[in-house]
């Protein structure tokens, strides 16, 4: 039995901050103005905050939670797919530029950093170059982006699902020597608006296809309207053509040196298909400081892993 989540809040303050390049990024303060800080990067890439359930795995009497809708997406302007010609400026290394002028927008000299899935891939990447603002981690879903993760979720778990990845991958329209993540990122970057919108619908068919044995399985239409979807597809193609934009020396487990004194908290589903626990535990086994917890009823996320992890949060 899970334990209960706080009771839903509402923000205390909200904005858009500009982080260059013609870019806002939206923002949102949440429990105790005086408590300790709490950063909260939500998964994707391309998602969002959504209706704010993530406020509620804080202890809005000891926590001043902040949240904010990652560069291109969500709130954030402009949207991706309203900005194709700005999209090289949407990387990992932008995203982490973007959280520090928000610390220090928001005068935070160091916070507990929280994320799920992308956002874990994000949080360590900030943590790796930024560990002096990091004080501890709780993170949930875990991933980090390899080339290795990408090419499972976009090829080798076809094996389980061969029927809806023979569409996939005929769908994608590759051209020789390009690997389908690719092929669907330059699609959605193009200028065929009606090709940008056939390639999304495709690919969130396959989102929605491979998280299907997750028992908190949803549709990705059951979660953005038409724009965010595409949004979603738009971001989510670009990063992982790019392997999250950490290749060469650059991947996670290549720093996890940096993470040495943050200590942290890991949940994984054992029934998350999508991003085995190999990479979870591999993260743990570099990561002394970090404790690694398995939830064998949970997939990439859930109820469970959110009650997990409010616990964890009110042990900091």
């Amino acid at each position: 039995m899970t334990d209960v989540l706080y009771p839903e809040i509402d923000p205390l303050e909200s904005g858009l901050l500009p982080v260059g390049h013609g870019n806002t990024v939206y923002w949102e303060l949440s429990g105790h103005p005086a408590g300790s800080a709490a950063l909260y990067l939500h998964g994707g890439p391309g998602s969002s905050l959504g209706s704010g359930r993530y406020r509620r795995l804080f202890d809005p009497a000891r926590y001043r939670i902040v949240g904010l809708d990652q560069r291109g997406c969500g709130r954030s302007r402009p949207l991706a797919i309203d900005a194709l010609d700005r999209l090289a400026d949407n990387n990992t290394n932008a995203l982490i530029a973007d959280i520090e002028v928000l610390r220090r927008h928001l005068g935070i000299t160091r916070w507990v950093v929280v994320g799920v899935s992308w956002g874990v891939t994000l949080a360590l990447a900030y943590a790796e170059a930024h560990p002096e603002r990091v004080s501890r981690m709780v993170l949930g879903a875990i991933t980090t982006t390899s080339r290795e993760e990408v090419d499972w979720i976009t090829g080798s778990i076809g094996r389980i699902f061969p029927e809806a990845f023979e569409r996939f991958a005929e769908d994608s329209k590759r051209r020789d020597g390009e690997r389908i993540v690719e092929a669907y990122a330059r699609r959605l970057a193009g200028d065929d608006v009606a090709d940008r919108i056939a390639a999304a619908r495709a690919w969130n068919d396959w989102e929605s296809t491979h998280v299907s044995l997750d028992p908190n399985w949803s549709p990705i239409t059951a979660r953005f309207d038409e724009d965010e979807a595409r949004a979603f597809a738009t971001l989510v193609t670009h990063y992982w053509a790019h392997d999250g934009f950490l290749r060469k020396g650059r991947e996670i487990l290549a720093g996890t040196d940096r993470l040495a004194g943050i200590p942290a908290v890991l949940f994984h589903g054992r029934r998350d298909i999508g991003s085995p626990a190999v990479t979870a535990y591999r993260l743990h086994q570099q990561w002394p400081a970090s404790r690694l917890i398995m939830l064998p009823e949970e997939g990439h996320g859930g109820p469970v892993m959110a009650a997990a992890m409010r616990r964890a949060l009110d042990e900091t």
